[in-house]
């Protein structure tokens, strides 16, 4: 960081963890009904490795955690806060560091770096071990021999949703209660940097859009009404994204998640009370996600919903991104007949690039990459300063 910026730390313990599989009893608060739990846990054929199959809810780092908050030098307390929220599978925050200085330099908001479920500093170090890691995956390529971008990067991840793909509609519920629980926090005055009264955008890449979308449609008590959001490099449905890459998921894992949220879903909520009653009952958060999955399902549902915000919303796309495919975003944002007035810039940058690492770092295009920085960022700050 430079001078210009700061950045702190706070303590937050996410009091919607016992949602996670590992509890057997659950209790919706909005409807004051106790839910059974029928989520078994499972490991690999033939192995057992509790250090990666630990059951959801023992994860003391998904619980308790710290956030940061990047703020301009010597300001007072925050009126503006923006949010960043990052992509599938990220350890830490070194690539996004630069991104949110660039947001709080051009927009004069505090940024608020905040982890979804299981990500960043929410998982356990052991998942980041590259030696253990590396036999771990050595060991399931053995296990499954046609497996595709098997790596020490993707593979705890790809394990356990290989398993149990549910934990991945879980942990998303989960982040989406923690994500109130910090905007009420706010507003309660628990955090001195950010005033009672503060209004706040929402910055998200990659997965983190996936997210974004789901708390702005869903507009929990109005708290979402003025918030603008941008897309970068994100935007589609779940179907229409390609999540197999070293640094994302291997094969195995997105056929196991594939198969359980677009081919099978409806067949599966019947099996589990707890996500039938989350996705079906009364739950608009749970409907959103839902209409968020499959391009075709519910897509009128989505679609006028994505129309009546389609002034808060812009998103960049990148052309050759090959995990959330430019086209796809142009697909679910403007609409299968392009009446959703949702602005969308593509941009093409003239060097190598992929969808993990738009900005490489290290390269001989250093000028040019710091080029392409300013460039997406003024307009990421024009869209939240107009």
């Amino acid at each position: 960081m430079n001078t210009k910026t700061e950045i702190l730390e706070y303590d937050f313990e996410s009091l919607s963890h016992k949602i996670l599989p590992g509890n057997s009893d659950y209790e919706c608060l909005k409807h004051h009904i106790n839910l059974k739990s029928t989520t078994a846990f499972h490991t690999e054929v033939g192995t057992i490795n509790d250090n990666v199959h630990i059951k959801d809810i023992y994860v003391d780092e998904n619980r308790f955690f710290k956030y940061q908050i990047i703020k301009p030098k010597d300001t007072t307390v925050a009126k503006k806060v923006i949010f960043l929220l990052h992509g599938f599978n990220e350890k830490d925050w070194t690539k996004y560091l630069p991104w949110a200085q660039a947001i709080c330099e051009g927009t004069g908001s505090h940024v608020v770096l905040f982890p979804l479920a299981f990500h960043m500093q929410r998982a356990p170090k052991y998942w980041s071990s590259k030696r253990d890691m590396y036999k771990l995956s050595e060991n399931r390529k053995s296990r499954y021999p046609n497996v595709v971008n098997s790596t020490l990067s993707n593979v705890a991840i790809s394990m356990r949703l290989h398993a149990m793909p549910q934990r991945f509609i879980y942990s998303g519920l989960q982040t989406y209660y923690d994500f109130i629980q910090l905007i009420e926090n706010f507003r309660a005055g628990m955090n001195p940097e950010v005033s009672k009264d503060f209004k706040f955008d929402i910055f998200a890449y990659s997965i983190g859009g996936f997210l974004a979308q789901i708390l702005k449609l869903t507009n929990y008590k109005n708290y979402f009404s003025d918030t603008k959001m941008c897309l970068f490099c994100s935007g589609t449905t779940f179907n229409r994204l390609s999540s197999v890459s070293k640094f994302i998921l291997d094969s195995e894992a997105n056929v196991a998640l594939y198969s359980f949220l677009i081919e099978h879903f409806d067949k599966f909520l019947k099996k589990d009370e707890i996500l039938n009653h989350y996705i079906l009952n009364d739950h608009m958060e749970g409907e959103v996600f839902n209409c968020m999955l499959d391009y075709q399902k519910k897509r009128e549902f989505r679609e006028g919903l994505l129309k009546t915000y389609e002034d808060q919303i812009y998103a960049i796309t990148l052309k050759k991104d090959k995990v959330i495919p430019s086209f796809e975003v142009i697909n679910t944002l403007k609409g299968a007949y392009r009446d959703i007035n949702i602005k969308v810039d593509e941009i093409d940058f003239d060097r190598d690039y992929t969808h993990e690492n738009p900005f490489p770092t290290n390269t001989d295009c250093e000028a040019q990459i710091s080029e392409d920085f300013n460039m997406v960022f003024d307009k990421v700050c024009n869209f939240y300063n107009t």
